[in-house]
């Protein structure tokens, strides 16, 4: 079996995989890729962790936090470009690795991938019921607390979970069901409908920053970096890189946009461009909100899970616009989970095709041709999840399953240069030795800054899916059977 975790799958495999078999539609261009990034990139983090990073951890200097988020995320959406344009498959990572460091890591890629996807989606719906509550407050109607929150949340103890009194948050089970069927019916409606929604958040966020910038008050700004408190990463420089690791997650989905490869009509060209124009898009509104938000009031202030909506609350003239700003969030959220819901199955539809996940992952849909069992399952458990337990205990998964798959892509890259330097690279990687060790050195420096706590969930985690491959995937494996 230890020889086993280390073979490869052959790229020529997966080439002929995708000429011969490609059950999917092939509808998405470069355009539609930018806005699935920008879908999937802007929504909790821009809305939600800008403030509680400002407060807890950077001050001002969020604005360098982000800048340090965004540079491992561009090095490793580089590596990212570089495997998409290889090798045009759905899955991802999970992929990518189990072509370059064997079947073992990509299982492991893999089942962390599913982890960042279904809790992702389960995190932001919690978030997306917040918002909905509230703007129906504005709006003079109230929604019982009971059928609003989770019944679960976190305890005093590292792994105590208690009781709350509510039944279930519904509001987040009903847009998870909402979008579940969004997904099902095909890939073209959801990238539609994910177009409009990009272009509401991104109008609301570019009218935050342009009527902001007007009543920034200076002295906000000072100190730039305040003193550090003599605890780690509270404030000073340990505190930036602290909140980088923390508002990563305002980074999270950018990777979303190479499980959509064999519905892309030319991935040699647009997977490129569909990463890292997304990517240079996002980074770019994250620092102008950064900077207008720590202006507009004061960081001290900004510890809330509404720091936008706080900012405007503090500059009367410019309430009529908290409304709007709601409205953005959601929709900031919406299309966030659309993205992780599209995801997610298929990275199933991918591991089930090589023998590791059950046959019915990898069922197509004869009429909407989009791998609807694993979308049905997806939406059926992200619904759970969202429905029971609040963002406290979810939020803590999602970020260290990504930072493992950005870390192993980036070696992935670097060793098929020397393994299979004769493949055709339509995008290349310049300087790999600085991007590839650079990108899998700051992307394993925001995994050691994370809490303790979601290591331990980490290796909980990894178990279960470690038994769930001896026990089915080594044993059905695809590779294993025809003898590579």
């Amino acid at each position: 079996m230890p020889h086993r975790l280390f073979s490869t799958k052959p790229i020529g495999e997966l080439h002929e995989a995708d000429e011969s078999g490609n059950e999917l539609n092939r509808t998405l261009d470069a355009r539609a890729l930018v806005l699935l990034g920008i879908g999937a990139i802007i929504g909790t983090g821009i809305f939600v962790l800008t403030g509680t990073a400002a407060a807890n951890h950077a001050g001002p200097a969020l604005i360098i936090s982000f800048l340090i988020a965004g540079l491992g995320c561009a090095l490793a959406g580089l590596c990212y470009a570089e495997f998409s344009a290889m090798i045009p498959v759905s899955g991802s990572a999970y992929s990518y690795s189990y072509a370059t460091l064997g079947e073992g890591v990509a299982w492991f890629i893999g089942w962390n991938l599913i982890l960042e996807y279904l809790f992702a989606a389960a995190t932001v719906a919690v978030g997306w019921s917040g918002y909905v509550v509230s703007l129906v407050e504005q709006l003079g109607f109230h929604l019982p607390d009971a059928i609003t929150n989770a019944p679960f949340t976190k305890g005093a103890g590292h792994f105590e979970i208690v009781r709350t009194g509510a039944i279930i948050n519904l509001p987040a089970v009903l847009v998870i069901a909402a979008i579940t069927c969004l997904c099902y019916v095909g890939i073209h409606q959801s990238a539609r409908f994910n177009a409009v929604v990009v272009a509401i958040k991104v109008a609301v966020i570019i009218l935050f920053i342009g009527f902001g910038m007007w009543v920034i008050d200076g002295a906000n700004w000072h100190p730039f970096i305040p003193p550090n408190t003599g605890e780690f990463g509270k404030f000073g420089w340990s505190g930036v890189f602290q909140a980088a690791g923390i508002i990563f997650f305002a980074y999270i989905g950018f990777d979303a946009v190479s499980t959509a490869a064999q519905e892309a009509k030319n991935p040699q060209r647009d997977m490129p461009m569909g990463i890292m124009g997304s990517l240079v898009v996002c980074t770019i509104l994250y620092v102008m909100v950064s900077a207008v938000l720590t202006g507009m009031v004061h960081y001290s202030e900004l510890n809330t899970a509404a720091p936008v909506a706080l900012a405007l609350d503090r500059h009367p003239e410019l309430s009529w616009l908290s409304g709007w700003i709601k409205l953005g969030a959601i929709a900031g959220m919406t299309s966030v989970m659309l993205v992780m819901m599209l995801g997610q199955p298929r990275i199933f539809y991918a591991m089930s095709h090589d023998g590791l996940l059950p046959k019915f992952f990898r069922k197509v849909h004869p009429t909407h041709k989009t791998p609807y069992i694993g979308t049905l399952i997806t939406g059926t458990l992200a619904a759970l999840i969202g429905g029971l337990f609040p963002v406290t205990i979810l939020g803590e998964l999602v970020s260290i399953g990504t930072l493992l798959a950005f870390t192993t892509v980036c070696i992935g890259v670097l060793v098929l240069r020397y393994t299979r330097p004769d493949l055709k690279r339509p995008f290349r990687v310049r300087a790999p030795w600085l991007v590839c060790i650079g990108g899998a050195l700051i992307c394993s420096a925001m995994m050691v800054s994370l809490p303790q706590d979601t290591w331990l969930r980490l290796g909980v985690w990894t178990a279960i899916g470690f038994l769930i491959y001896v026990f089915y995937g080594f044993r059905n494996s695809a590779l294993r059977r025809s003898g590579h």
